[in-house]
């Protein structure tokens, strides 16, 4: 991969290429921007791992492309950049990577290359499309039988002639969607595939399509499952590299144990012996089906929420359920997989063996998870719960890591060189708190502001960093700032003459406060709530006193909600946890952002109430690291939603008065940006309606 035609200086210095992207791209100088590009460049020089808070509108991802693709050039090796979301992924890849390549051509002497790469289960799977095997259960058989057509038979007769015209046959781009039943007829896990090798279609496979590509580009587009999957559970999904940078790491976490979390229902046992069917002997498959049956009648009279001990009975049949499956995997075995005979018998096969490891290793990962007496020391949480799937509701077993931080400390930092950037990382003023969860040493590099030392020769790296005894990580901390001056666009509101917030619902006195709010905004407001019942109950008050537009979450698609919010200047839109990431409207239809109490994750959150246990367990503060950190990081996203163009001003209203009155309330003020604050709802009042009238 030659970088140009100057191969012995190699690509030009990081500063000339961001200035040669700024200029083509029509854009100005930003010193944040700038600040970022330097010290991404130096963890990728040195090694070293680098945290940086870049605020909306400092231009990050150009901040983390261009050293990232001048070090992909140099070093002849591919960069991943790892997102969150799929609005992020799609931004990358479709609107700014092209755009900076060609502007960087004629400096590079080539136009650096990119690529999307996404999980198989996201690609059409032609071999399943072509066969019978699409079959997920009995039920399922009867999807294209002309006298029981069904809505979900229309939506898989849609995907076979979308298959005929795709080019990519990513999941993403069949607008509109279809249910995940319906997906999963045309789509096959990592596991169930039968693999390039054996495949009849390998060479039109859409999946190998998109990882050859990535294999040859510079830049290569993912998202935190894929990291995890790649990092954690050791397949390599991923092209070989040495840097990663991970865009709103925010989000890494919480990516990342929902990768590690397994799940054991009765119907996800049956569904396995069935798949073994003809493929085993008969009395197999009858042992784990009826193992299948018995965990559901047990755990019909089971308490949901978090297990300290296995209940009577459980234990039992989740050993059955481990023997059972290994049986069945004996039976199907590993050298009947490189055997001859049927396409079909082999992709049956395959499937069947996805299906029995997948039972096999959860049963076996929660009959271990109790090993230990002292549940604080578990390095797994166990907890039942009823899970809605389409119209049915179905008695689940969950079983999660306890911590991701040793994972993601030896098998993401410890292999690569990696970026974290968000928005959001310093929480009360520093990166320690999300440090500790990412596996990071803690202890006042988080809280560095001022520009890394570039001389790397001539200063201490334990100056400026951390270094783990331990892992030898070291890492640096970065606020590079924002360009929104947000002590004169913006007022933080704190109500504090509100009562503290209930069990019942919002407070007569809260709804009277949001009517007030919205009168004096003229609308333009966003209230985000802690639940769809609190937004609901908003909503349907301020529509029997208020004239305007109240939207609300759950009336239509969120996308065509906010679509519509952001049309009309004098509507609201109220709705919950989706929308405090997921809201970019800059401009005069947002001016308020409403927040009626603080989102304290649920004091019954099996995972969350375990992990505050084992922090006070090892002398620690379990609320303020588990409980105030999650509610620290939603509040900052959410305050995030006003400021989105440099012209932007407003107000964010804090409805929940214990940000006020309470010790952690400093901890949470110390984690959103630095507005103007105020108590006085008169002033915040005569503040919208000056700014309504502007």
């Amino acid at each position: 991969m030659g970088a140009s035609t100057d191969t012995v200086t190699g690509p030009p210095p990081v500063a000339e290429l961001l200035a040669a992207a700024v200029s083509a791209l029509g854009g100005s100088e930003r010193e944040g921007q700038q600040q970022m590009a330097a010290a991404v460049e130096r963890a990728l020089r040195t090694g070293e791992h680098l945290a940086v808070q870049a605020g909306t509108g400092t231009g990050k991802s150009l901040a983390y492309l261009v050293p990232a693709i001048r070090h992909a050039l140099a070093g002849e090796q591919a960069v991943i950049v790892a997102t969150a979301t799929i609005a992020l992924q799609t931004q990358l890849v479709d609107r700014d990577l092209p755009r900076l390549t060609k502007a960087l051509q004629p400096v590079l002497g080539r136009e650096p290359t990119f690529a999307i790469l996404k999980g198989r289960a996201n690609y059409l799977c032609k071999h399943k499309i072509e066969t019978s095997a699409q079959a997920e259960d009995p039920v399922d058989e009867q999807l294209f039988d002309p006298f029981q057509v069904s809505a979900l038979g229309r939506q898989v007769t849609r995907l076979h002639e979308w298959a005929e015209k795709t080019r990519t046959g990513d999941r993403d781009e069949l607008v509109p969607g279809v249910p995940d039943r319906a997906w999963r007829q045309v789509s096959v896990s990592a596991r169930e595939c039968l693999g390039a090798a054996r495949c009849p279609v390998a060479e039109d496979c859409f999946s190998e399509h998109a990882k050859r590509a990535a294999g040859a580009a510079d830049v290569v587009v993912t998202n935190h499952a894929m990291l995890a999957i790649d990092a954690i559970e050791g397949r390599a999904v991923l092209p070989d590299h040495d840097v990663v940078v991970v865009d709103e790491a925010h989000n890494l976490v919480d990516r990342v144990t929902s990768v590690a979390t397994g799940e054991l229902t009765g119907a996800a046992v049956g569904a396995a012996a069935r798949r073994c069917g003809k493929l085993v002997d008969q009395a197999l498959s009858d042992a784990l089906l009826d193992a299948g049956e018995g965990l559901d009648t047990i755990l019909t009279d089971a308490v949901p929420g978090r297990w300290e001990r296995l209940p009577e009975g459980v234990g039992r049949m989740l050993a059955a359920i481990r023997d059972a499956s290994w049986s069945c995997r004996q039976a199907l075995g590993p050298d009947r997989e490189k055997g001859g005979g049927r396409d079909d018998d082999a992709t049956a096969r395959k499937f069947a063996l996805a299906l029995v490891e997948e039972v096999h290793d959860v049963a076996g990962r929660l009959l271990t998870a109790f090993d230990r007496e002292d549940p604080a020391t578990r390095p797994d949480v166990v907890w039942c719960s009823d899970v809605e799937r389409g119209s049915t509701t179905t008695r689940t077993l969950h079983v999660a890591p306890l911590s991701v931080a040793g994972l993601l400390a030896s098998r993401l930092f410890g292999r690569s060189t990696v970026v974290l950037t968000s928005a959001t990382l310093a929480l009360g003023g520093s990166f320690d708190a999300l440090a500790r969860q990412w596996g990071l040493p803690a202890g006042g590099s988080g809280k560095i502001t001022e520009p890394i030392p570039d001389d790397v020769s001539g200063h201490d790296p334990t100056q400026h960093a951390d270094r783990d005894p331990a892992t030898n990580l070291v890492w640096h901390g970065l606020d590079v700032g924002s360009p929104f001056a947000h002590g004169k666009a913006g007022i933080l509101y704190v109500a504090r003459h509100l009562p503290p917030p209930g069990r019942d619902g919002l407070s007569p006195a809260c709804l009277d406060e949001i009517e007030g709010l919205v009168r004096a905004a003229g609308g333009r407001a966003l209230g985000l709530f802690s639940s769809m019942r609190a937004a609901k109950q908003a909503a349907e008050d301020l529509g029997t006193r208020w004239d305007g537009t109240v939207l609300c979450q759950g009336d239509d698609a969120t996308g065509t909600l906010v679509t519509k919010f952001a049309a009309d200047v004098e509507s609201v839109l109220f709705g919950t946890l989706s929308l405090w990431q997921g809201v970019d409207v800059p401009g005069e239809s947002l001016q308020l952002v409403m927040i009626d109490r603080i989102p304290f994750p649920r004091p019954d959150d099996p995972l969350g109430s375990a992990r505050q246990r084992a922090v006070d367990a090892r002398g620690g503060n379990g609320f303020l690291t588990v409980s105030a950190t999650h509610a620290a990081l939603l509040l900052a996203q959410g305050a995030g939603r006003l400021l989105r163009g440099t012209g932007d001003r407003g107000v964010v209203a804090l409805l929940d008065s214990r940000v006020a009155t309470k010790q952690y309330g400093g901890f949470l003020r110390g984690s959103l940006p630095p507005f103007w604050t105020t108590q006085d709802p008169a002033v915040v009042r005569g503040a919208l309606e000056r700014l309504r009238g502007a």
